[in-house]
């Protein structure tokens, strides 16, 4: 640097290497690039093995009842042999999938069985539960004139020993797209090909089930109401024809 300012005249001689260094340099400059573009596939690779998010968490803060929820209970077993299911816990969640009521229900039996494994409900929780008939009636008052969602919902009326508006059900078990060879199928097995959620693997969590069968009800929705609405369509025009031939015939 010194002998430059020196003799700011004076050409620097040309460095006879400059051809071999800048072919090591543009190189080097691949290498580098190679090196890069292999890291980010390698990050690319780390993202593809990464768990992906649960679809089945609420994207929502809103806790309000909305028009439609969707309700899952879980049975434990009476009677002197322990098959007989009896209501242990009923979960609703709104159409966001927020739990809007969660309560464990002591049984008018004594418990036999409180099948842990399936229901996931342990001594302790029945112990300071709600009785049946309060949880009976807060769990009617809130899913009247709402749309109910829920899988094979029947078992669970019938252990709430409740009924709902067959125009209001939006039933998993039954919904045609659902079915396989005109069976439905458990809901584990839906959430899986169709939300890529794993569920009910050992315990059941009445919140996942019922998050599962809302999320299943939400993305096929609009199919799933022109369904309802054709289907109410034919019944009446099928009453109306009915009622025409009473008519003649009288």
């Amino acid at each position: 640097m010194g002998s430059e300012l020196k003799n700011p005249s004076k050409k620097p001689l040309p460095n006879p290497n400059w051809a071999q260094l800048r072919q090591k340099l543009n190189h080097g400059a691949k290498v580098v690039s190679k090196s890069v573009l292999g890291k980010r596939k390698e990050r690319d690779t780390l993202k593809e093995d990464e768990p992906r998010p649960n679809p089945l968490i609420p994207t929502s803060s809103d806790f309000s009842v909305t028009d439609a929820v969707a309700m899952d209970c879980e049975m434990v077993g009476v009677s002197p042999l322990g098959n007989k299911s009896a209501l242990g816990r009923v979960t609703v969640v709104n159409k966001w999938g927020n739990v809007v009521y969660d309560e464990f229900v002591r049984p008018l039996d004594q418990v036999v069985d409180f099948r842990t494994h399936i229901s996931g409900i342990r001594p302790r929780d029945l112990r300071k539960a709600k009785q049946f008939n309060v949880v009976q009636k807060e769990v009617a008052e809130l899913i009247i004139g709402k749309i109910l969602v829920g899988h094979a919902l029947r078992n669970d009326f019938k252990a709430l020993l409740l009924s709902h508006s067959k125009k209001d059900v939006r039933d998993t078990a039954e919904y045609q797209p659902f079915l396989k060879d005109g069976r439905s199928r458990a809901l584990r097995h839906l959430a899986a090909e169709f939300l890529g959620a794993d569920i009910q693997n050992g315990e059941h969590c009445p919140v996942e089930d019922a998050r599962a069968a809302m999320l299943l009800y939400q993305n096929h929705k609009k199919e799933w109401e022109k369904r309802v609405k054709d289907m109410t369509k034919l019944k009446l025009k099928q009453k109306k024809r009915k009622n025409k031939k009473k008519t003649n015939k009288e």
